[in-house]
């Protein structure tokens, strides 16, 4: 089961995410222009990709929610393979069900009600990246102590006072999403909620906008020799969601 599904549940949708559906560009924005993005805001009129066989044994026992997210993203990843001008391939899973890619290139893909997205990057150009989305809403009751440090929830607290046009707790959350999938490539290893300490900042001419710096709490992956101690990213909230990308260059 996937890190986000473990701590949100199936909660019902958050209204909110209606807005998602026909949408603009969320995660692209959110990336260096090396990296390729393909977004698709609905689930039910994407004109998706079939399944490879290799795939469709993944999804035999699904339910059909989790059918039409698992074809849809994979349809995205296709797309953004032929876009680096690789032949498009299934897309199956690795350990703790993490993507995996074809050979020379790293990624991430991200789903949730009504929106989709995969971003791809040579291996060259980038060390690893993370992408994740969810619906601009409040996380259930509950979570948010199970994955948030206690300064962090301090730090949200203060943003809800001042900023209070965006859902920070489920920012949260989706910046932790996107550093876990950035880490895992690189370690092989689990990251628990509370062994990152992430701190975002607002933009300061547009408070739908920013940045996000993770710091690590247990030891970091080595980069380039070097042994990483924080991951930065940005993130943005519209159309319904909010959105975080990591990236890990070389060092």
């Amino acid at each position: 089961m996937a890190q986000a599904d473990r701590a949100t549940g199936s909660a019902a949708p958050h209204p909110a995410v209606a807005d998602a559906r026909g949408g603009g560009p969320v995660i692209e924005e959110l990336l260096p222009d090396t990296v390729v993005t393909v977004e698709a805001h609905s689930q039910d009129d994407a004109g998706h990709l079939p399944l490879y066989p290799e795939e469709e044994a993944l999804v035999a026992r699904a339910v059909a929610k989790r059918r039409r997210e698992f074809t849809l993203v994979r349809s995205c990843a296709r797309r953004a393979m032929e876009k680096l001008g690789v032949p498009a391939q299934p897309v199956l899973t690795g350990e703790r069900g993490a993507p995996r890619w074809p050979a020379g290139l790293v990624g991430s893909m991200t789903h949730c009600d009504g929106y989709c997205a995969a971003a791809l990057v040579r291996a060259t150009d980038l060390a690893s990246l993370g992408i994740d989305a969810e619906p601009d809403g409040p996380l259930p009751d509950g979570v948010l102590p199970t994955v948030s440090l206690p300064v962090e929830a301090e730090r949200l607290r203060r943003l809800a006072e001042e900023r209070p046009g965006v859902h920070w707790d489920r920012l949260l959350f989706s910046a932790k999403e996107s550093v876990y999938k950035a880490w895992f490539p690189l370690t092989g290893e689990w990251l628990d909620f509370m062994e990152a300490d992430i701190e975002i900042s607002v933009n300061p001419g547009d408070p739908r906008r920013g940045t996000l710096r993770a710091t690590l709490l247990v030891p970091g992956p080595t980069v380039g020799g070097r042994r990483l101690t924080h991951f930065d990213g940005r993130w943005t909230a519209g159309h319904g969601l909010v959105a975080t990308a990591v990236t890990v260059p070389h060092i």
